[in-house]
């Protein structure tokens, strides 16, 4: 158990001596709120909260999070209160304590539900002030550290929880050390059976190991004297896990694992590392395929190195990785280890770093996303991230994760660009959007002012920023198109009757509407929205509710309704119409609509009246003429055979086809046409046309296949 002299020690370093009697009074108030309070291991409860502190020592971060980590438990586990916190230590203590107790206060019906909930969280939290992330991963590393008091099954869920959340955030902030000490505390509770696999691979290995990293080490370092680089070199093994996960990950065996061996070599100047690097080039022979150079073009939390495999004599690979003393700091600790914290600062070190910006998308995502299943899926792919590196023509590199798209491309040049998107060029040649782009391609985007975005591109993309504008995009537009139908819809029945036109004037219609419906409306617009969406169905029955009784007077039919109801034929099975009985329908074949959904009728001299989905381009073009929409509805009483189609995108594993397939005879559903083509990226996307009953059966397949694990996405086609 660390003491708190020893934590004193620590900060003396780098703390004003003036910080010391907030330490000091924190610490008298945590052993007083936690008396006679012991954890599961028997050791008194304040050993936590100073292994909490002494970690955050160890980053050397400030004061106010020495504190709040000190005290970081005594909301949820004693009777303090944010009150007490606020007036002993004051606002900003109090706000990171309450931020990261309201962390750790999950419910949830589901694991994934509460797997989504926390990470949304932890994403509010660190867009408040970043400091609680820090407090967070010190307070689940030291309850790693005593994983084994646990039950069996809780260690299992804590540890899961870690690899799947806190790890990989640790990673986004730059913090390797950070995330190397979680991902190895919680391998083996995860994975034993694995855990202890690759133990016996490693274990006899080991000594052996050291003494090649020793000669080389030893060797290295006179080349560098030698030079006069200045040089401090370290030795490393591969971590279990990190073994583990590359050879799950990449579907290696051990032997591929090259960088089982490492050398890191920090030096003082961008200058020197690549000096040192041409020596060690000069020296062995290396790997061009496993050369990385992440100087010129960082990870997206900003890590920086050279890292090059050299193949020694007996033809044993090492990988060494090159650095500045700043790099190494920024590898091992990531955006904490500059974090200089003064009020008026803070807020523009969140702002500015680099390291923060996949967090904004997050918290955007947050917002659109309320799918705990979409949102960890997108999440996922923002928080362990790997990338590929394309250029523009003019050569600035653009860093996009593994499986982006051409129009993931785009709209990480600027959004207009992608909303304008029409087609792309790779290296040279024409491509599809969708085509998934590899390291070092040249991509140029062609751009349209008539070209916008269709619902198939949230099929093409894979970032969060790229989805977000479709999405809003899509939103905005259906909106605006479903307040334009909704008014149609609105003058078009009124026109039907002799209502006085004082009655109609729109500032007196707001409360009468809302009255008669029974809804809170925000406005006409909000009123029109409703009813182009088929949420409020405008006939004679509305207009009597609205209007005072007397007033809603039909008008005599006139000539185009006597000649069209003796011209067309009849009904079709399925559709009502209001109107004339004698009038021929057809299902439109641009959107094929399916019984249940809004749909609009419009009326074709000669051949009756064409049914659309409210969803299909015509109308949401707005190409439909007012004048000639017809009232229509589902006939409930009659069933029906309809088309649909649905687009999925997959791991390309195997059998994955068979078990959609499953998934969509369990329904009852009948696949009429399927085709399937492999990615690049390693998955599959299948193009499914069915016949189903009608739209609730068509939501229940696309839930039933959204759900199996390999699916990654589903949308209508």
């Amino acid at each position: 158990m660390i003491r708190f002299d020893d934590i004193l020690e620590k900060v003396s370093g780098y703390l004003d001596a003036k910080d010391i009697p907030v330490l000091q009074k924190a610490y008298i108030f945590a052993a007083r709120a936690h008396r006679g309070q012991v954890r599961r291991s028997g050791e008194p409860y304040l050993s936590h909260p100073l292994e909490v502190m002494g970690w955050l020592a160890n980053m050397r971060l400030d004061r106010t999070t020495l504190v709040a980590g000190l005290l970081h438990d005594v909301l949820e586990d004693t009777a303090s209160t944010v009150a007490e916190l606020r007036d002993n230590f004051g606002q900003d203590v109090a706000d990171l304590v309450e931020g990261v107790t309201k962390i750790g206060r999950v419910e949830g019906v589901s694991a994934e539900t509460r797997r989504a909930e926390t990470i949304r969280k932890i994403i509010l939290a660190m867009t408040d002030d970043l400091r609680i992330i820090f407090i967070k991963l010190a307070d689940r590393l030291h309850n790693l550290k005593t994983l084994r008091y646990l039950p069996e099954d809780k260690q299992k869920q804590v540890a899961q929880e870690t690899l799947e959340i806190y790890a990989p955030i640790a990673n986004r902030l730059g913090m390797g050390r950070v995330r190397a000490e979680l991902e190895d505390l919680s391998f083996r509770a995860v994975a034993p059976g694995e855990y202890a696999e690759i133990s016996a691979i490693v274990g006899p290995r080991l000594k052996p190991a050291e003494k090649d990293l020793r000669e080389l080490q030893r060797t290295l370092g006179g080349l560098m004297r030698a030079n006069a680089i200045p040089a401090e070199i370290f030795s490393r093994v591969k971590r279990l896990y990190s073994i583990w996960s590359k050879m799950k990950r990449r579907k290696l065996g051990f032997d591929q694992v090259f960088d089982f061996l490492a050398l890191r070599l920090i030096t003082d100047s961008v200058q020197h590392c690549y000096a040192a690097l041409g020596l060690i080039h000069q020296h062995w022979p290396h790997l061009p395929q496993r050369f990385r150079d992440f100087i010129a073009m960082p990870k997206p939390n900003l890590y920086q190195a050279l890292h090059t495999t050299i193949i020694t004599a007996g033809r044993k690979t090492f990988e060494i990785q090159i650095r500045t003393r700043e790099m190494h700091a920024l590898a091992e600790n990531g955006i904490a280890a500059h974090w200089k914290y003064k009020e008026a600062e803070t807020p523009d070190i969140q702002r500015d770093d680099r390291r923060l910006h996949w967090l904004r998308e997050m918290a955007s995502l947050y917002e659109e996303e309320k799918n705990p299943r979409e949102f960890l899926k997108t999440l996922r792919a923002h928080l362990v991230p790997e990338e590929v590196y394309v250029f523009t023509p003019k050569g600035h590199v653009v860093n996009l994760p593994a499986g982006a798209s051409a129009l993931d491309f785009a709209f990480k040049i600027h959004s207009e660009i992608g909303l304008h998107a029409s087609g792309a060029r790779v290296n040279g040649s024409p491509a599809p959007l969708k085509t998934v782009v590899k390291s070092g391609d040249i991509v140029e985007i062609e751009t349209s002012p008539e070209r916008w975005p269709t619902r198939a591109w949230l099929a093409s993309t894979v970032t969060s920023g790229a989805r977000d504008q479709v999405k809003r995009w899509l939103n905005l537009r259906s909106r605006t198109t479903s307040t334009a139908l909704g008014r149609r819809l609105w003058e078009r029945e009124l026109r039907r009757y002799d209502i006085p036109a004082a009655l109609q004037r729109e500032e007196g219609l707001v409360p009468r509407l809302a009255g008669a419906l029974g809804m809170k409306l925000e406005g006409l617009e909000d009123f029109y929205r409703r009813c182009g969406l088929g949420q409020v169905v405008v006939n004679q029955k509305l207009l009597e509710k609205v209007f005072p009784p007397g007033t809603v007077v039909p008008k005599k039919p006139g000539f185009l309704e006597k000649v069209t109801a003796r011209v067309v034929g009849r009904p079709g099975p399925g559709i009502r119409i209001r109107g004339p009985e004698d009038q021929a329908v057809r299902l439109g074949r641009c959107c094929s609509p399916i019984k249940g959904e809004s749909v609009v009728g419009y009326l074709t001299a000669g051949r009756g009246v064409t049914v659309h989905a409210q969803r299909c381009p015509l109308v949401l073009k707005e190409l439909l003429d007012g004048q000639r929409m017809v009232d229509v509805a589902w006939d409930e009483a009659a069933e029906g055979d309809y088309r649909a189609a649905l687009l999925i995108r997959a791991k390309d594993s195997p059998g994955v086809l068979a078990q959609v397939a499953a998934a969509v005879a369990d329904l009852k559903g009948n696949i009429s046409k399927a085709e399937v083509k492999a990615n690049a990226d390693g998955t599959a996307s299948m193009f499914l046309e069915l016949r189903i009953r009608d739209i609730r059966h068509l939501e229940d397949i696309e839930a039933k296949t959204a759900a199996l694990k390999d699916v990654l996405s589903v949308v209508r086609g």
